[in-house]
Parts: C-alpha cells; structure tokens; sequence
C-alpha cells in the first residue's frame, strides 16, 4: 500500500496554470528526486504533497495516521529557545516517560507502595527504553555535528542564528521527529560537503521514505532511485540522475524516430490518395484515406520536445598562454594584522588547460585564496607566480561585480562598450533575458538570474584563465547541464571553487582541499572520484603483515603465520596503548562523577535527565576504549609471544 497517492493533480495562481493532470503515489521508503526548469512548478508541487499548500483541482489521498516532515527552501521562523530546546521537542512523549518515571520513582520509595506502582513501573521503563530514552541526546549530538552544527551551538538561542543555521536547525528536528515521509526542498543549500555526505549516508540508512527537490546532482546521484521530471507535465525515470540523463537522451531519440516514420508514413499515403482518388484505385485510395483519418484522429504522434538549452552560453579565448599558468613558493594565505595565517600551501603548480577544484568548508578561506592569487590581497608569506600571457576572467559568488542600479543593458555595456542597444538585446536573448527584461535593473534579478547575467559578462572577456566561484549557486539543473558542458569544451585554464561535486568530477583534473583544523591546504592530482578513493583507501586499517614462519624439525612444512610487528610499528602500538589508557582514565574519572550527582539527584527532573544522559554516555564511550585497549594489548602481547626465542 502507498504512503500517498495524487489523483489528477493542478495548481493555478489566478489564470495561470502551473500544472495539471498530475497523479503519483509514493511507496514505502521511497528515494524520489523531482527535477526540471525553475519556475515549473517543484517547489509548489512539493508542498501540496506535504500538505503545506492545496491544489486548484484533483485530489491528494495520504494512509491514516501518515506522519510528515517538511523542509522549506526559504529561512525558516523558529521559535523561542535555543538550538538544543528546539531537537528536544522531536522528544517531547519521551521526556514527558522519563517525568513520569521518576514520579513512580518517588512513589516506590514508600515501603507501603501499591504493587501496582512496581508493575506500571517496569512497563514504562522497558517502553522508554525501547523508544531509545536512555540514546535519545546522544541522537541529537551526532545529527547536530553531522549537520555542521559546533558543540558551542548548542545553547545558542534560535534568533541568533543566520538563515542557512536556522534551516539547518530545522532539518535536524525534522530528522530527529523521524517521520514516515520526508519532503526536503533544496536541502544542500546551506550544507558544505562533509554535512551534504552525511546527509547523504543518513538517507540511505533510513527507513522512511523521502522526496527530494534539489539542484545538487552529485547529491540527486546518491540519493534518488526514481526521478520525476516536471515540464510542467510529470514524467517518470527509473534510477539516479545521471541514468535519468541517459534515459532521458534515449526517449527523445526513440520518440523522434517514431514520430518521423509516421510522418513519412502519413506523407506516403496522402500521396497515394491524392494520385488515385477518381482512378481505377479509387476504392484502395477511399479504404486508406478512411484508415488514415482515423490513425489522425486517435493515434497522431506529436513531434518530441528536444530538452531546449536555457542558455547558449561559449566561451572563447583571445591568445594562448604560456605552458605554466600559476605556481606557488611557500604560500601563507591570510591577513597579517589577523597574527595568524588561515592556511598553508604547499608550492603548486597549474598547467594550461588544467581544471583545479579548490573545496574545503565554508570559511575556511578559498575566496581569500582566490583573491590572493589575483593579487587583491597581498599573502600573508611567500608568493604566487602567474605564467605569461594570461587573460583571467572572474566569476565572482557574490556577484559583487554587478552593479545593482543599472539595467542589463547597461551593466552588458560595462564591459562591451562598443556594442549597440539591438546587438545587447539579441545577446541577452542567448541567457534567457527576453523582451523588455533587458530593461529591469540588476537588484530585481534572482539569484539564478545573476548567475546568467554574470556568466554573460564572462563569455565576453575572452578569457584564457577563468577563476570560478561557486558558478552553479542558484542555477537550475538544465542551466548547470549547458554551463558543465561548455567549460568541459574550454580551451583554457580552470580555478574553480565549489560545493557542486558533480560539476568538480566531471572537470577537475587536480584537487586542491582546504583542511581549516590543520590549517594546511592539500594537493591531489587526479578527479574527485579518484581522491575519495584514495581518502577512504588512506582511512582504512592497516592490516597485520603476513610471512611465513617455518618449522625447523621440517623446512619444507611451512605456514601463512602472522610477522612479529616491526621496531616502528611497535614503538605506534605503544603509542596508541597510551593514548587509550589516558582516554580510559579520563572517562573513568568522567563516569565517578556521574556517579556521585546521581547519588544525590537534583531536584529538577530535566537536570537530572542531562545527568543521567551523561551517565550513560560515558558508560558505553568507557566499554568502547576498553574493548579497544583489550584488542591492542592483546596484539602487543601476541607480539611479545612471537618474539620469544
């Protein structure tokens, strides 16, 4: 049975229609992706589904007792409390147990109690437990870190926080509520990679099921299993993005193959007919003339939609540079009155027609760094190299270099002065600016409408380096398709910066990632796949050594045995021994203390719930170190046996 179905679905603002005719339904854990062209009605579609909108016409049928979590797109109102308050409303029934709980505990403690007590007790206890009452903070802690959420948030009142936080916030309660479908609108938009990933791993795992609105194809590609494409009409796709592009490419094609025969067809019998009408085949020519008006009447295939291009966007280069387009000597990135760099780099080197993909976490200074190799800002040490005959043109993610009081005509101007009002109008045409949008100023746009008109500017600089930031903020997919395509044509050089790692795997040729705890920047020659490949092959654990160890009595007898470990890798051992020795004391120390508050509860039933939270943490992180210190001692001690003469 489905979660939710639609029936002949439509929404119209006035006397526009958005769309129509719309019926789905939505199975148990579901992975569905809903994609198409801004303004074609995703975002509206989505929150009728989620009951957060109605439709003008058809109906939405939900299972009883169906349980719904919805995340806006917009900045969301939060309400008074702070950030850890608001993921303990997810918890409300449970918290609400544990009150109850301690009331019966209060009442046990009276030697006359009713048995009644003790058994009520005992249900409730194993229903809190079941329900995860005694894990319940640990939940929010590993969703709110997962989220990029600090530890120093915690108790950060909601107003203080900025949109993309409250979004975020939001999020977490969502996912903490664990509702039987999630309706997620553009929910990577204020996530930075490690946060997108582990949303990524967390929807996989989860058992609900989950429709998704997103411009994040990397995210769409481990996400989705079904895509639904709005034209505005619906169409259904089996498999992630990337096999929704293939099928998508492969109907077209099929359906212009169909449409074209029959047109042939059609045009074959029209000759017939029109030729033989009032011969000796006058009859033939009546019986397929019959025929031929009813396959027009019921069977008369359309000609397919080609998937139209929002932009006709190209990039050309004036002049070749030289071979080496930027090296680095010691580079510190930073502000000096700061004390401090932000990072360090190791010497660089990009060569032309190179695409290098500068990724790291938001604030951890690849804008600065950007600037910093323009020479906008001077560094902090060391210094940048460009190659000869550059000609760098910038995309800006802010799109700074806009200017919002004048119109686009006027901003084309600015760096094409020579070109005349009807050569700009037909230009902006190419960026889907039609008609008398080329008079609207700049601070009227979208962030998608920026991004085109910012991308226009660049085509125009003839460029052969382009420093991209973040090119693909508030593009619609089609729009990101156009834009992936040209520059993977480009001639040049690429510096791009960016959160789309879709975009990056398609292009990048290096990696360049900014780790903000170590304050170093690492190089990776290769695409992004081949670097989380490695990243995961480099996290793996080494495993043992194996030799063969023979037996004197019998040289020829010999057996896979395990080698004793190396003077280095025992001097680690030790090393690692500890370190977790030193982490078993500290949380044996931490759990005495639990104790002791414990045998003197406050009087305040949620304190005493945070304590008892504490209690039982550091228990299960005090039996995680000590199963590791047995696994390690007992390979030390192997070890020791095996050195024995």
């Amino acid at each position: 049975m489905s979660l939710l179905t639609t029936q002949n679905l439509g929404r119209s603002f006035g006397p526009v229609d958005i769309f129509g005719g719309i019926s789905i339904s939505i199975p148990h854990n579901a992975r569905i992706a809903i994609v198409g062209s801004n303004g074609v009605g995703k975002t509206t579609l989505l929150r009728i589904l989620a009951g957060e909108d109605e439709p003008t016409e058809g109906s939405v049928f939900r299972s009883r007792g169906l349980r719904v979590g919805y995340l806006p797109q917009e900045a969301v109102r939060m309400t008074e409390g702070t950030l850890w308050d608001s993921c303990l409303v997810a918890f409300e029934e449970l918290i609400d147990l544990a009150d109850e709980l301690r009331q019966l505990e209060i009442q046990m403690q009276d030697p006359t109690c009713d048995p009644e007590i003790l058994t009520r007790y005992g249900r409730l206890q194993h229903q809190f437990d079941l329900k995860g009452g005694y894990t319940y903070s640990n939940r929010i802690q590993q969703t709110l870190t997962g989220l990029g959420f600090d530890e120093s948030d915690y108790q950060r009142p909601l107003q203080q926080l900025s949109g993309g936080q409250r979004t975020r916030a939001r999020l977490a309660r969502i996912l903490l509520e664990d509702p039987d479908i999630l309706f997620l609108d553009e929910p990577s938009n204020h996530l930075d990679i490690n946060a997108v990933e582990w949303l990524e791993a967390y929807l996989r795992d989860w058992n609900g099921a989950v429709v998704i609105v997103s411009h994040d194809r990397y995210f769409l590609d481990q996400t989705a299993r079904v895509i639904w494409e709005m034209t505005p009409a619906l169409e259904v796709y089996r498999g992630n993005y990337t096999a929704y592009l293939h099928q998508r490419e492969e109907r077209y094609t099929r359906r212009l193959a169909e449409y074209e025969a029959q047109t042939e067809f059609i045009e074959k019998q029209e000759d017939y007919i029109r030729k033989n009408l009032g011969t000796q085949n006058n009859n033939q020519a009546r019986g397929r003339q019959r025929r031929l008006e009813r396959l027009l009447e019921d069977s008369r295939l359309t000609a397919p939609k080609s998937h139209t291009r929002p932009m006709h966007l190209r990039l050309k280069t004036i002049g070749r540079s030289g071979d080496l387009v930027l090296r680095t000597y010691d580079l510190q990135v930073g502000y000096e009155d700061e004390g401090r760099p932000l990072f360090t780099s190791p010497d660089l080197i990009l060569e032309r027609g190179e695409c290098v993909a500068l990724i790291g976490p938001n604030g951890a200074g690849k804008t600065t760094f950007l600037k910093t190799i323009l020479g906008q800002i001077p560094a902090y040490s060391g210094s940048t190299l460009l190659g000869a005959s550059l000609k760098v043109g910038y995309f800006a993610q802010a799109h700074e270099d806009l200017d919002p009081t004048n119109d686009l005509i006027q901003e084309i101007n600015t760096v094409a002065p020579n070109m005349l009002p009807a050569e700009v109008r037909n230009y902006l045409a190419r960026y889907g600016f039609q008609g008398d949008q080329v008079f609207d100023r700049v601070a009227t746009l979208s962030g998608g409408e920026r991004g085109r008109l910012a991308l226009a500017k660049l085509a125009l600089s003839d460029a052969n380096m382009l420093l991209l930031d973040e090119p693909t903020n508030h593009l619609d997919l089609p729009t990101q398709e156009v834009l992936q395509d040209v520059l993977a044509h480009y001639p040049g050089t690429i510096l791009l910066v960016s959160h789309d790692r879709y975009l990056i795997d398609a292009l990048a040729t290096q990696i360049w990632e900014l780790l903000p705890t170590e304050e170093r920047l690492r190089d990776f020659k290769g695409s992004y796949s081949e670097y989380k490949e490695f990243l995961n092959n480099r996290n793996k654990p080494e495993a043992l050594p194996i030799i063969t160890v023979a037996d004197k009595s019998n040289p020829e007898d010999e057996k896979p045995i395990r080698k004793g470990l190396s003077r280095n890798q025992r001097q680690q051992l030790q090393k690692k021994i500890a370190v977790v020795e030193a982490k078993v004391h500290s949380a044996e120390t931490e759990k005495a203390v639990w104790e002791a508050q414990l045998a003197s509860p406050p009087a305040d039933p949620r304190k005493l719930q945070k304590i008892t939270d504490a209690y039982q943490a550091v228990s299960l992180r005090l039996e995680e170190l000590l199963v590791e210190w047995e696994g390690l001692a007992e390979t030390l001690h192997a070890d020791d046996a095996f050195s024995q003469p």
